[in-house]
């Protein structure tokens, strides 16, 4: 009886034991399984304004793929970006960050942008951290939802949701857009 339960402690120990150091494809992976049970997360809301410059002496977005044809909705043109962020929507307020990355017209039937962006924060407690945008942009909607899929630094592991409103907009196409942010991060 002894040996039996002896026999099933072992068995359980070392199946308990090795599934914290699982190797899969050599020395490129390893797998590990936290047993913790709690994980605190914190939550972030940030607020700040997006200044997209498309025209003039210094622009902050720059036309990357110009398209032969023009279409109505822009179908395919592309902007690399690298746009201040700041606490007010003066351009001349505070600096808070700089959105860095690719939008791109992706849709045939709306202004429907594809937002491939970086949010690099540098004020504060902030300073050096990052949060990444991935999503869809509706520019003509009156307020856009836009999901968080990613962080660096304090926003490591982050998800959430951007929401975007555009507060001023030219003929040229220059735009300041409001931001606020909210980070489930740890």
């Amino acid at each position: 009886m002894a040996s039996f339960a002896a026999q099933t402690l072992f068995i359980l120990f070392f199946t308990l034991f090795s599934a914290f150091f699982i190797k899969i494809n050599g020395e490129f992976s390893r797998q590990s399984i936290n047993m913790s049970t709690k994980r605190m997360e914190k939550i972030t809301r940030l607020h700040f304004y997006f200044h997209d410059i498309v025209d003039g002496k210094h622009p902050t977005a720059m036309q990357i793929i110009r398209l032969p044809n023009k279409t109505a909705t822009s179908f395919g043109t592309t902007f690399m970006v690298d746009d201040p962020l700041t606490e007010k929507p003066k351009p001349t307020s505070k600096l808070v960050g700089r959105a860095q990355g690719i939008y791109a017209f992706a849709s045939q039937s709306d202004f429907g942008l594809l937002m491939v962006m970086n949010f690099a924060f540098s004020e504060g407690i902030y300073n050096g951290s990052a949060i990444s945008i991935l999503g869809r942009n509706a520019v003509l909607d009156a307020v856009r939802e836009m999901p968080i899929v990613g962080g660096s630094g304090i926003f490591r592991f982050a998800r959430g949701y951007a929401l975007a409103k555009t507060v001023w907009l030219n003929k040229n196409g220059d735009a300041i857009v409001e931001y606020n942010v909210t980070v489930f991060h740890l």
